[in-house]
């Protein structure tokens, strides 16, 4: 399997297969691809091969090609059963999924005022833009409440007990309250831990922290040094 990916520093939705992959132990040729979507660019053509979409993740399985976050994680689901890619329990397993497909479709205002940048600390910018925006004042509760209801009905450490599917989704938001300096009750916390120490996503901010590669359009708080 071959997972197309863009820069670690950025490319929150590249993250979520690559680090569900990585801490599942499940085998991938990684082939990461410069962000830029300007009309000829090398990343258009290349992505275009495989996917009509046009965007990244996309997961290549010999001569079949999946894309979006979410359908990547299913067809693993699928291809490697009882591997942990969702919960074992039907009841967790769902409300794995709505948790999932909630982050997958939500918290707009979370994704536009706190973009993921791994690399940056970003605390004064993030205490602006929460003091500005009460939506992403409510992203933010929303995701302390289900975290929070989760951990508490698992033990922990994470949102089901092990690492799964889930865990990868939210584990852009985990660096985002970092990056932003965003204030975290104990449990999140914890959890942001957690998450930010298991190998799978260790070894990707490793891997953003060695890019170096400024890209101006995700740096809306910064200029190039």
């Amino acid at each position: 399997m071959q997972l197309l990916i863009g820069n670690k520093n950025y490319s929150s939705w590249s993250m979520r297969p690559w680090v569900l992959m990585r801490q599942l132990g499940l085998h991938f040729e990684e082939h990461k691809l410069r962000l830029d979507f300007s009309e000829h660019s090398h990343f258009r053509r290349e992505v275009a091969r495989f996917s009509p979409a046009g965007r990244v993740p996309v997961l290549v399985d010999e001569d079949f090609s999946v894309w979006d976050s979410l359908a990547i994680c299913e067809y693993l689901h699928d291809k490697f059963p009882g591997h942990g890619v969702w919960p074992e329990d039907i009841r967790d397993r769902a409300r794995a999924r709505s948790l999932a497909a909630e982050m997958h479709a939500g918290f707009s205002a979370l994704r536009t005022h706190c973009p993921m940048n791994i690399e940056a600390r970003l605390p004064e910018a993030g205490a602006r833009v929460l003091a500005e925006h009460e939506a992403l004042r409510q992203d933010l509760l929303r995701v302390e409440q289900m975290w929070a209801e989760a951990l508490v009905a698992s033990g922990g450490p994470f949102l089901f007990g092990e690492f799964s599917a889930v865990d990868a989704m939210y584990a852009p938001v985990c660096t985002r309250l970092v990056t932003y300096g965003l204030p975290m009750p104990a449990t999140t916390r914890a959890y942001v831990d957690h998450v930010t120490k298991a190998p799978g996503v260790a070894a990707w901010i490793q891997g953003a922290l060695a890019e170096h590669d400024f890209i101006a359009e995700d740096e809306p708080y910064r200029k190039q040094r």
